[in-house]
This record gives C-alpha cells, sequence and structure tokens, in this order.
C-alpha cells in the first residue's frame, strides 16, 4: 500500500512572481539553493504550502526512504514553525508532493551509486522521482530549501529541476584523535552533511594524542591510549547506521606508521625505539614510529585491520601513512641493518615496504587501500586511492600513474580561510586541468578537513560550518557554478537553515562570550568580536604565548570568535563600492556609522576587560580597533572634501595600519585592509597566502 504523510500548513498567496529559465549555469538570485542544481528551468507560478499540502511515498515500499520523509517533514515543521501538528495516512494519489525511488539504495552503500533526481514543482503539486532512495534523498533536501516565507506565507516557486553530482565522493573527515568529539556533535554534523549532500564522513580515529576505538582484540589500545574518551563497537555500529540512513558512507583513518603514539602505550613492541610510552599532549610530528621491520607488527596490524574491517562495512580504508619524520628509524642498528640487507636506500623506501606490506592485510580482509600523498609508490596495486593534501599537482600525478585520487588541500577549514577562499579551490584544476579524459575520471572528488588541535565539542560547529557548504557546492556543482557574490548571499540562507539541525556555529557564540566578559552585558565585547578573526594557517602555534598542548582550555575569544567575519566583509563590501564610484550619501553614511562605533567601543569595553582576566589580553586589540576607526573617518573626511591628505599623514595612518594587521591575543581585525583603502586608494591590496597541509 502507498503511504502519504498528509502536513497542514499556512495557507499563501502568491510567490515572488519570478520567471527565469537556467540550465546549467548560476542558480537564479531568487532561489537560495546550495549546491546548485546541474539544471534549473523556473516557471511563474508557485506552490501552494497550506492545510491541503501533503507528501507522499509513490513507490514501493522503502524503510530508508520511509525515514528520510520523517525527517523531511521533520524539518519543514521546525523551519515553519509548526511543530504540534499530527500526520496522517492518506492515499497516494491524493498527495500534493509524491516522491518515487525506482529502487532501494544498497545495504552497504558504495562509490558511484546513481544519486540523480529529478523534482517538477507546478502550481498543483510537486513531484520527485529519482532512480534510487539516496537520490530521492537528496531531492527532499532540495525542496526543504525552496519552500520560503513570503509576505503571505510559506511557498515553493514553480521549477523544474534535473540533478546530479559532478563528483562521486564529497567528504568531511573529522579528527577525533587530537580531542574527542562526543558522538551527539558527530549527528548533528552529519544532519549538516545531509543537507547540503556530502555522502562520505572520513572518520579519523587515532593519533598521538588519542586512540578513540574500543578493539576487544587488543583492550589496551583503548584502555591504556585514550584517558577513558573512546567509541564502543556498538556507539559506532549507531552512527554508521545513523550515517546511511542519510546517505553517507563511513570511511575510519588509523593512521600508520607514523602518529601512533596513543598505540604505543599500551604496546610498546610495536614502535621502533623502546618504550615505555605516554599519551602525547603537544601538537606537531613526533618520532615514534611503528617498525616495519618486525613480522610481529604485521601479525598485529593483520588481527586488527580484520577486527576493524569487520566493525566499518564500507569498502575503503584509510591507513593514513603521512609524516613520518624517520627518526627513530635511523636511530635504530636493526632497523638499518635491515635497510641495508633488503637493498632499501631511505626511510621513504621503508615506508613504501611497511605500506605495500599493510596493503596486502587490507585486501586480504576484502578492503581497498586508501591513504595519503606519501603512501603513492609506483607498483602498487592500482585499486588503491590516494587523498592529496599537497594539491593539484600531486593529484594530478597519480592519476596519470593510473591511481584514483581526492583533493584535500584547499579544503582545510582548519585553517581559518575564507568561503571564498575554497571556493576557488577544484579538484580538476591546476595540473588537474590537462589531464586526459580518462585520467580526470580517476578524480574522484574531495574532503575538507577539520583537524583538531583547536577544536572542542563547543566550537567545532563554527569551524566546520557554514564553509563546508561552498565545499560541497564545489564538489557537486557543475564547474562553472563560480559567483562568490552569489555563494555568500545563498550561505547566508544555508546558515540559518543549518540552525534548524541542532547545529551550533551560531548559537553557541554568545554563550562562550558571555564566559570570556563575565556579564549579561555584551554589546561592547560584540562589536569587537564580530570584526576579528583568528590568525590563519598554522600561525596559532607560532604565536602561542605557550606551548599549546591538548589539555589547555579553549575558552579564550580566539576559540569563540568566527573563522569568517561578515561584519567585516560587508563592510569591505561598502569601502569597494565607494572607491568605484558606485556610491550614494547612503552608502557613506553607513561607512560612518561603522566607524563611529568601532571609534567609541574602546572605551564602552575597557571596564569589562578589566573585570575578566579572559580578556586582559584583547586589550590592545581594542585599542587598535578605535585607532583604526578613527583614522578611517579622518580618510573619509578628506574624501567628502575632495582633498589630498598631506604625505606626512599618510605614512602616518599606513603605519598605523601596518601594526593594526598585526596579531593580537591570536586574532586579526579584518577591516584593516579597507582603512588602508580609505587612507591611499591607490595602494595595492596583498591577496591572501595560501597555506597547505
Amino acid at each position: 500500500m502507498r503511504l502519504i504523510f498528509a502536513i497542514p500548513m499556512f495557507t499563501v498567496l502568491m510567490f515572488y512572481g519570478v520567471s527565469a529559465q537556467l540550465a546549467q549555469a548560476q542558480v537564479p538570485g531568487q532561489l537560495n539553493l546550495m549546491p546548485v542544481p546541474a539544471s534549473v528551468h523556473m516557471g511563474t507560478g508557485q506552490l501552494v504550502v497550506d492545510p491541503s499540502f501533503s507528501v507522499g511515498i509513490g513507490s514501493a515500499p522503502d524503510p530508508q526512504l520511509r525515514r528520510a520523509v520523517d525527517r523531511f517533514l521533520n524539518s519543514l515543521r521546525r523551519e515553519t514553525g509548526m511543530l504540534p501538528l499530527d500526520m496522517s495516512v492518506a492515499d497516494a494519489s491524493k498527495a500534493t508532493f509524491v516522491v518515487t525511488a525506482a529502487r532501494s539504495s544498497k545495504e552497504v552503500l558504495e562509490l558511484g551509486e546513481d544519486e540523480s533526481y529529478t523534482l517538477e514543482v507546478t502550481a498543483s503539486g510537486a513531484k520527485l522521482s529519482a532512480p534510487t532512495t539516496l537520490g530521492a534523498m537528496h531531492g527532499l533536501q532540495t525542496f526543504l530549501q525552496l519552500v520560503v516565507n513570503t509576505p503571505t506565507g510559506f511557498a515553493a516557486p514553480e521549477v523544474n529541476i534535473q540533478d546530479k553530482p559532478r563528483f562521486p565522493w564529497r567528504g568531511l573527515m573529522i579528527d577525533c584523535g587530537r580531542h574527542f568529539i562526543p558522538l551527539d556533535v558527530l549527528r548533528r554534523n552529519l544532519d549538516g552533511m545531509e543537507s547540503v549532500k556530502m555522502n562520505v564522513f572520513h572518520w579519523h580515529l587515532s593519533e598521538n594524542q588519542g586512540f578513540r576505538v574500543e578493539s576487544k582484540k587488543f583492550p589496551k589500545l583503548q584502555e591504556l591510549g585514550s584517558d577513558g574518551l573512546y567509541y564502543t563497537q556498538e556507539e559506532i555500529r549507531e552512527l554508521i547506521t545513523y550515517a546511511r540512513d542519510r546517505g553517507i558512507r563511513v570511511i575510519p583513518e588509523f593512521d600508520m606508521p607514523g602518529h601512533t603514539t596513543a598505540w604505543f602505550v599500551g604496546y610498546p613492541d610495536l614502535a621502533s625505539a623502546p618504550g615505555p610510552y605516554t599519551i602525547e599532549r603537544r601538537w606537531g610530528v613526533f618520532d615514534p614510529a611503528m617498525d616495519p621491520t618486525r613480522e610481529s607488527t604485521y601479525k598485529f596490524l593483520d588481527e586488527f585491520i580484520g577486527e576493524m574491517t569487520k566493525l566499518f562495512p564500507d569498502q575503503f580504508f584509510h591507513i593514513g601513512g603521512d609524516e613520518v619524520n624517520g627518526k627513530q628509524w635511523d636511530g635504530s642498528p636493526k632497523i638499518q641493518e635491515f635497510m641495508h640487507s633488503h637493498d632499501i636506500k631511505d626511510n621513504a623506501g621503508l615506508q613504501a615496504y611497511f605500506t605495500a606490506r599493510v596493503q596486502k592485510i587490507v585486501s586480504k580482509h576484502g578492503k581497498t587501500m586508501l591513504g595519503w600523498d606519501e603512501i603513492l609508490q609506483p607498483g602498487f596495486p592500482k585499486d588503491i586511492v590516494i587523498q592529496s593534501w599537497r594539491g593539484q599537482d600531486s593529484l594530478a600525478q597519480a592519476a596519470k600513474l593510473g591511481y584514483r585520487g581526492l583533493l584535500s588541500s584547499g579544503y582545510y577549514i582548519d585553517l581559518i580561510q575564507s568561503a571564498a577562499q575554497h571556493y576557488a579551490v577544484d579538484p580538476t584544476s591546476g595540473a588537474a586541468a590537462n589531464l586526459s579524459p580518462e585520467e580526470s575520471a580517476r578524480i574522484l572528488g574531495g574532503e575538507d578537513t577539520m583537524w583538531s588541535e583547536y577544536v572542542s565539542p563547543e566550537n567545532i560547529d563554527s569551524r566546520v560550518w557554514p564553509r563546508t557548504a561552498p565545499i560541497a557546492e564545489r564538489l557537486w556543482s557543475p564547474q562553472n557554478v563560480s559567483d562568490v557574490n552569489s555563494m555568500y548571499q545563498r550561505l547566508d540562507e544555508i546558515s540559518r537553515r543549518l540552525d534548524w539541525l541542532g547545529l551550533t556555529h551560531n548559537s553557541s557564540y554568545f554563550p562562550m562570550l558571555r564566559r570570556i566578559a563575565g556579564t549579561d552585558d555584551l554589546s561592547a565585547l560584540r562589536v569587537l568580536a564580530d570584526v576579528v578573526e583568528p590568525v590563519k594557517g598554522y600561525s596559532r602555534e607560532e604565536t602561542s604565548p605557550v606551548e599549546p598542548t591538548s589539555l589547555m582550555p579553549l575558552n579564550r575569544l580566539v576559540d569563540a570568535t568566527r573563522p569568517e567575519s561578515s561584519t567585516a566583509r560587508h563592510f569591505n563590501d561598502l569601502v569597494d563600492s565607494l572607491l568605484a564610484g558606485k556610491t550614494d550619501a547612503g552608502t557613506k553614511a553607513q561607512i560612518r556609522k561603522w566607524l563611529v562605533l568601532w571609534k567609541d567601543n574602546e572605551a564602552r569595553l575597557q571596564p569589562i576587560i578589566g573585570q575578566s582576566f579572559l580578556l586582559k589580553e584583547v586589550a590592545p586589540l581594542s585599542q587598535s580597533l578605535s585607532a583604526l576607526a578613527a583614522s578611517g573617518l579622518e580618510a573619509m573626511d578628506y574624501l567628502d572634501r575632495g582633498e589630498r591628505p598631506s604625505d606626512d599623514w599618510k605614512a602616518q595612518q599606513l603605519e598605523l595600519v601596518k601594526r593594526a594587521e598585526e596579531q593580537k591575543a591570536q586574532l586579526l581585525i579584518m577591516i584593516a585592509p579597507s582603512i588602508q583603502r580609505l587612507i591611499d586608494p591607490t595602494a595595492p591590496v596583498e591577496a591572501p597566502k595560501k597555506v597547505g597541509h
């Protein structure tokens, strides 16, 4: 029997009256869709979402699709505020919105499953059809994004969408080794992934700072190497089921032969130098590495990998393989003798020997090996997959050698780069743009990476979202979908929708600021916090007043501020318009309003700084913001009068800007470049520096 779920809603009159057509290009400005579909054709009407609105399943019963429809309806209730509604069952022929999947998705999701769908919305109803349940789930997310609040209620525009992903692998990696991330945090991030059509959760589970999985064969791994913070096997199975329900594959990573100190706490005989070992509290690349010369190492790994491949059903098994400094190998006479007798010339050759042995173990247990750039060696089986942190050159090299690959370089969201910088990175650009069609097909997609040195359960959502959404679009949408202004416009709306899923990228901001300030009066602190960003790249380690460790509290302003200041971005846009001559009195008034607010904020914030030990370090930052704003106001006066400032004044103000651009409390004032341009409109603005692994 076909089932439908009837949901009463507000009555709606008319939509915006949009009339447009779009095929394989940018999304119409009136639609806040992310990712942009492959093809969009718009009509002139709208589908009213009123008390007669209902959703039905028009295909054979499929429990996964039924649960997806349930989630869709719950999301629709939350986003429209219609929470206390009853769900009813009716005949599918009477449904307003009919969802049909030709076949169920596979029990264990596979790389390359058909994820396409067709969504047609007319004034009389909507139809979603897909070859698989997976495609239907993606279409449900698109429909959710179409429903908007108009002056008269909620509605979706008339539209015909033909959609499919550009790449089959669209992943998010979360490092739970350095800082343990609880399951409820992971679940809500999986919900976020589903909403933007990402389909791989890469679970980084072992590090120098912690081993996070229960092993029944080798219990000292978690008993001694985790500080008691690990996932039981039952919890892992539950999360895998949760992810599959959302169309997301789960791939585990157990890093080897380096990044393995936590392994050695319980099993020191695995290491290349004698123990004892303790959990590493610092960040960085350390000497301990597995002993590649000992047969007992491979016997251990055979049993361990066998256990883990039974726990994680996905076809791919990630062995890490990155950043082995080789110092323990260099210092071991036994290992050096082994290298000599086996004609292994250097540490790279020794790691290749180790990786080849591990690859055979992974293959023996029916899985395909995945690893970082360092595992790539000519002669390895062609089914392995290379994850590139080095960039498109490395990715292209792997493709030319016949290996499949993923791009992560440029998608390191822990480095606190802007959404625009991530959005500009494409897996098939650079050296990869010159590949043949056969070679290009070996590029499977990419993953953004959330390394966890400076995240906790409290602030991780703000580091992942919403900047992951533009990366998801880059991996799903046609390559020519690239307009940055459109991306930011839609990103603001997507960010608000993510709030309804329970993600805390916005909601955690205010409690963290309240704790830092020690008062409910956050207005002055917010003025400062809203216009600064954490230092970029790996500057956090370089600028720290003390050596950072995994035990350090993440309770400073640098931990609470957002990776990207929308306030600064909007101000910078105003300045751009002013200097381009595309402005009016209103734009000038807005610029002055901001500058006055920032100039006067120093006097308002100082009393609060004096009452909180957590704020003392930001006093120079507040002073710099005030001085910058004062300089900007003087520059505006010159511009308004049409006067050229003296060279001495300009030199003094530019020196002030230079000092203000320096990090203070590991924070950057993001309006400084625009103040510089107001002072000297002819001065070039330095492009952001790229940062790597």
